[in-house]
């Protein structure tokens, strides 16, 4: 993409109690696209979205959100900016109504007509109190108030980790809605992955608090190919003839294997000389996921 970033983001340290949570990320988010932040708990995801709207101040490098200083966003910024915690933390005392009522004071922009919309499909009751809801309905009441405004740049922090398979399923149908809007941006994080897997079209893994792949996710189903093998008679070889084979599981005859991509011409020859038929079979952005790791760790293998 060519576009200018949303977010960019610069040698980024930041430190809580001498325990250092990110060690100089850096990574642009750019405009039009969405972004899936993946990564264990614990991994620095939800201390790098509060950076970039200004919640923390990072203790070295630079965030730059919207064409400013993070820490510096101001009213007209912050009007274009959704974004939700994974705790979605409301004001327990208020009723639903009175919630969207008051968050929606804030933005002379608010979508009254998304908002009836998504309280019905939501089956958020306007009169029930906030501190009354379950886990899951105060996160669909969080997610309305953070795009009820239609804001450029949705910022979603392990948003559907509180919520049941079928929350989850009509808040996935919402964020393909969403995305149909060429000009939002949108950074999800999550460590659910098939959350996200079906939305993004960028994935940047942190691991530990240091980026280990900031790229296109086109791109990087491209670099590997996952195979069912199945011998045209008799057991496999033990090894199997691969250059670069990196996950294996085998019965006899029949083995599913992770491979580099590489030449259709080179998997051709390795079937006619293993005597093997191939097919080949889609790889889950989990199994994306590990493979990064597990490429990171043997790189730091001594």
């Amino acid at each position: 993409m060519n576009a200018e970033p949303v977010v960019r983001v610069e040698r980024l340290r930041k430190e809580f109690d001498g325990v250092t949570v990110l060690k100089g990320v850096s990574l642009d988010v750019r405009a039009g696209s969405v972004v899936g932040l993946v990564g264990a708990n614990g991994a620095g995801k939800s201390t790098l979205i509060r950076l970039m709207v200004g919640l923390y101040l990072p203790d070295r490098g630079t965030c730059t959100t919207l064409g400013h200083n993070a820490a510096k966003l101001g009213p007209s910024e912050l009007a274009r900016i959704g974004y939700v915690h994974q705790e979605g933390k409301l004001i327990d005392w208020m009723t639903v109504a009175q919630m969207v009522r008051y968050v929606a004071s804030y933005y002379p922009s608010w979508n009254t007509e998304l908002e009836t919309g998504y309280l019905s499909e939501f089956k958020l009751d306007k009169n029930a109190i906030v501190g009354d809801l379950s886990p899951g309905q105060r996160q669909m009441l969080a997610i309305l108030l953070a795009i009820g405004h239609e804001p450029d740049l949705l910022l979603l922090d392990e948003p559907a980790a509180a919520l049941d398979p079928l929350a989850r399923k009509q808040f996935l149908d919402l964020l393909l809605d969403i995305i149909q809007d060429p000009g939002r941006t949108i950074l999800i994080s999550s460590h659910i992955l098939s959350d996200v897997e079906k939305v993004i079209d960028h994935i940047i893994v942190l691991d530990q608090g240091e980026v280990r792949r900031d790229v296109g996710l086109d791109e990087l189903q491209q670099e590997y190919v996952k195979l069912r093998i199945t011998a045209v008679r008799g057991d496999l070889p033990d090894p199997l003839p691969f250059r670069e084979l990196l996950t294996c599981r085998r019965n006899g005859g029949e083995a599913v294997v992770v491979v580099r991509a590489c030449p259709d011409q080179e998997l051709d020859h390795v079937a006619q000389g293993l005597g093997s038929t191939f097919d080949v079979l889609p790889l889950s952005l989990d199994e994306l996921y590990g493979l990064v790791l597990s490429a990171r760790q043997e790189d730091s293998t001594p």
